[in-house]
């Protein structure tokens, strides 16, 4: 059996605050989720992850376990594996977390079983344990259309529990969402007491569904801005012109193309992106598009203009 690095797993130094770890579990959780994560190892990965969260937000666990680390740091590991110090759990009282049952960890490491599980059960008789239930994370995609008006969606999704005996199942529930217009990617809608229940008459934990939104036929996210790709002919872009074009409200609106105009020209319209304290921007990034020369007509005014306005869009490279 290995030393597990709780710390190395989350990724936060030894002296991590409680929010530092709060704020690392997260950001792994979102990551190596079975539910949403493409990792080969996401199921792994995560157990791992849970496993160091159990242990490092629980202010006993975390204190054992660091003085358990600093007797293999001075060479307290033999060759064979790692074995705890008789005793070494003297002092501290381990408490089950919310909603915990004899199986609770069952998906644990031999490590975690072997250190705490044994010893959780031994605090767990000592008192009766209070805590909030701990909180959920999952992912919602949702389309444009929601984040600009706002919207109320269902939403499935699974977890595991622990049943009446005592063992994890896989359960299955569905949520009513109400989306904010406004909503941008990254962001996190909180259901208030949708997460774990709380143990002891404590509160239920929370719910945070990490906003994602379906890519978009016309426009591309970034923050609260949206960008639109604008096509143009040459004639509007040498000439300049008045083009109309979609808004993602639904409108439609006028907009001043400007003489001698050039490809990837980026126009703005103020406040036509995600609502919002501010509101974000539509930016109209232009486009030429050739006219094909699949006419005799066509080819005859394409050598007229070669004529006409000779114009040699390399004389930069010098040759």
């Amino acid at each position: 059996m290995d030393f597990k690095d709780y710390y190395k797993i989350l990724g936060v130094e030894r002296g991590a605050s409680e929010d530092e770890v709060r704020k690392a579990y997260r950001k792994l959780a979102r990551k190596y989720h079975p539910d949403v994560s493409k990792e080969p190892d996401a199921e792994v990965r995560m157990r791992d992850v849970n496993e160091a969260n159990d242990v490092l937000r629980d202010k006993e666990k975390r204190a054992a376990y660091d003085q358990l680390a600093d007797h293999v740091a001075r060479g307290g590991s033999p060759e064979g594996g790692f074995q705890a110090p008789p005793g070494w759990d003297e002092g501290f009282e381990f408490h089950r977390g919310p909603n915990q049952g004899p199986a609770d960890h069952a998906d644990f490491s031999e490590f975690f079983s072997s250190m705490f599980g044994a010893a959780e059960q031994r605090g767990a008789q000592r008192r009766n344990y209070r805590a909030r239930g701990e909180d959920h994370h999952a992912a919602i995609e949702i389309a444009l259309e929601d984040a600009l008006n706002g919207a109320e969606r269902e939403i499935t999704l699974r977890s595991q529990q622990i049943d009446a005996q005592g063992r994890p199942e896989l359960k299955t529930r569905t949520l009513s969402v109400k989306i904010p217009p406004g909503v941008h990617p990254g962001q996190f809608i909180r259901l208030a007491g949708q997460g774990m229940p709380g143990h002891g008459g404590e509160p239920a934990g929370d719910m945070y569904l990490e906003v994602r939104i379906a890519p978009h036929k016309l426009y591309r996210i970034e923050d609260r801005d949206l960008y639109m790709t604008l096509p143009i002919t040459p004639t509007e872009g040498a000439l300049g012109a008045q083009v109309q074009v979609p808004t993602p409200g639904g409108g439609v609106v006028e907009v001043t193309v400007p003489r001698n105009a050039r490809n990837g020209l980026k126009l703005r319209l103020k406040e036509r992106g995600l609502p919002g304290k501010p509101p974000g921007h539509l930016y109209l990034l232009l486009e030429i598009a050739l006219p094909p020369a699949d006419t005799e007509a066509a080819r005859a005014a394409y050598e007229q203009l070669a004529k006409a306005a000779p114009f040699d869009p390399r004389r930069h490279l010098g040759v």
